[in-house]
């Protein structure tokens, strides 16, 4: 073989043995709420981002608050949230790097047709009055997500007496404790899950419960399944139930390994036209799941 086949031989050879190694270093891991992953919005998006960048996600979904210690513990490169206050303490602690808003859509209350409460149309800290009052099946979360939180301030809105209890739960191998707060001499009526919103859905569907869902995962399982959710929306509307989504990479200031400058360039292609119009494109039986935050 000649000296010049031989040096294209190795030039070829060289190629294929980086190519695996630059594809994995445009490869990132995102924690993320189940609400983004349930929607089937992060099917839409995250193929597109791939496209256009380059980058490949690795979804790690469970509640607000695991995803945001994921992003404490330094386990993933960003997060995908919806808790403000949260997520503005986890910059402020120098844990990320900015928090860009991305987009929002709502919670609603559901529960089953005959809505033995009769909560239809009335507010959310009324509905939950109502609730209460009848002792009607209500399903929580209880998982410390975004949609948890949500929850507790609706009730602490209520003004009706709450008690403080806690539970544990096993993430990634470790037992995490939750405190949350919940209504009073609720045990006959009040179940917390730990779960993420679709089990919740389905669980308040067996039971014929009332729970507090964001709009797209309720979307999906009640016009998205081969077996949907037999749930109505009964409360909706007004700035209690608004629910917006950040999207935060992780500072290497305090987790070096952290691929900050990949979880950027996700963050502009997410601000984007781009990302924008892809997520206000994104529908369900012609039903808007998602609202864009950073359209010019």
């Amino acid at each position: 073989m000649s000296l010049k086949k031989q040096l294209i031989l190795t030039a070829l050879v060289l190629a294929l043995a980086a190519a695996p190694l630059c594809a994995a270093d445009k490869t990132i891991t995102m924690s993320t709420t189940t609400s983004t992953r349930d929607s089937g919005l992060l099917d839409v998006l995250l193929p597109a981002l791939k496209k256009d960048t380059g980058i490949e996600v690795k979804v790690i979904a469970k509640g607000t608050g695991a995803a945001i210690r994921d992003g404490i513990d330094g386990n993933v490169d960003a997060i995908f949230v919806h808790d403000t206050a949260r997520e503005e303490a986890f910059v402020g602690d120098g844990y990320g790097t900015k928090r860009y808003a991305i987009m929002h859509n709502d919670f609603v209350l559901v529960g089953p047709e005959n809505d033995k409460a009769g909560i239809k149309d009335s507010s959310a800290t009324d509905a939950l009055e109502k609730i209460a009052a009848a002792k009607a099946a209500f399903i929580s979360r209880g998982d410390d997500s975004g949609t948890h939180t949500k929850e507790q301030d609706l009730w602490k809105a209520t003004g009706l007496k709450l008690e403080e209890g806690s539970s544990s739960m096993e993430k990634n191998g470790k037992t995490v404790t939750i405190k949350a707060l919940y209504p009073a001499d609720s045990s006959a009526w009040y179940l917390s899950v730990g779960q993420g919103m679709g089990a919740v859905l389905t669980i308040a569907d067996e039971k014929q419960a009332y729970t507090l869902a964001d709009r797209g995962t309720y979307i999906q399982y009640k016009y998205g399944r081969e077996v949907p959710v037999q749930l109505d929306i009964l409360s909706e509307g007004g700035t209690e139930l608004a629910n917006p989504y950040g999207f935060i990479p992780v500072s290497q200031t305090k987790h070096p390994q952290a691929k900050t400058a990949l979880a950027e360039e996700m963050a502009q292609w997410l601000v984007s036209d781009k990302g924008q119009d892809l997520i206000a494109a994104y529908q369900l039986h012609g039903k808007q799941l998602f609202f864009p935050d950073a359209k010019k």
